[in-house]
């Protein structure tokens, strides 16, 4: 087992190595100012299997660099979701929004849903997964304090101290959940083509409702049957239905 372990390792490290250089040599392409080599790198790197949040960040800037704004949001937004605290990635994504045609104000959501949503995004899943675990153990220790403490004073801030430590956990638990849920789904995407004409129905003879352009970013309500059509959101709410081939899941 202890051999199995030690290979397992030493691939493990090989295959890291692997992955530094080939981001360092898509990086110092992106340098050169060589971006379609670059983003040809970059995407390479993701065939393979090596998704990070620094990878669609870099790529990102890359397609930026080549006036790509749809991809370019693509990737900023990939990148948010895998690391929600990554400032560069946000002010980039930020610059991008205001080179796209479609200018849509957001409807205004319930201020606690913005709350929540606001808090769950300072960390990563794994992150609060692990603060959730953390608290949850020294919750235990809390209870322990207050149902073995010997005084009063000790059974009373223990006893407190458990509480809070309980609802920190349980907080911290939902907002894995949420982020863990966020990833996985992949509920946004963004418009590439360069027009898209929404319809009411997914068929081309439904009725023309609106137009979006590339860039854009919206929420996929629902999948058609014959998998050829997304019903989409946009921020302002109005809805509709577009080819799948017209947007690309965040």
């Amino acid at each position: 087992m202890r051999f199995y372990l030690i290979i397992f390792s030493l691939l493990f490290s090989v295959v890291l190595v692997a992955q530094e250089d080939s981001m360092r040599a898509a990086n110092e392409l992106y340098m050169a100012e060589q971006y379609n080599e670059a983003i040809e790198a970059y995407e390479s790197m993701l065939s393979a299997d090596a998704e990070s949040a620094a990878l669609y960040y870099n790529l990102g800037n890359a397609y930026f660099r080549m006036n790509d704004i749809p991809r370019a949001i693509l990737n900023y937004e990939r990148s948010l979701l895998l690391n929600p605290k990554n400032e560069d990635a946000k002010f980039n994504l930020e610059l991008s929004r205001t080179k796209i045609v479609d200018k849509i104000d957001a409807i205004d959501t319930f201020f606690l849903r913005s709350w929540i949503n606001g808090l769950s995004g300072l960390m990563k899943s794994n992150s609060w997964a692990t603060l959730s675990i953390i608290t949850f153990l020294l919750f235990i220790i809390g209870l322990f304090g207050y149902v073995f403490g010997r005084y009063k004073i000790v059974k009373k801030i223990a006893f407190f101290a458990a509480c809070f430590l309980f609802l920190v956990s349980l907080s911290s638990f939902f907002f894995a959940k949420m982020q863990k849920e966020k990833y996985q789904n992949r509920e946004f995407a963004i418009v590439m083509d360069a027009t898209v004409t929404v319809k009411s129905s997914p068929d081309e003879s439904g009725t023309d409702l609106f137009l979006i352009h590339e860039g854009t970013k919206v929420k996929i309500r629902k999948v058609f049957e014959n998998q050829e059509w997304f019903e989409i959101q946009l921020e302002d709410g109005n809805t509709g239905w577009v080819r799948v081939t017209t947007v690309e899941r965040i």
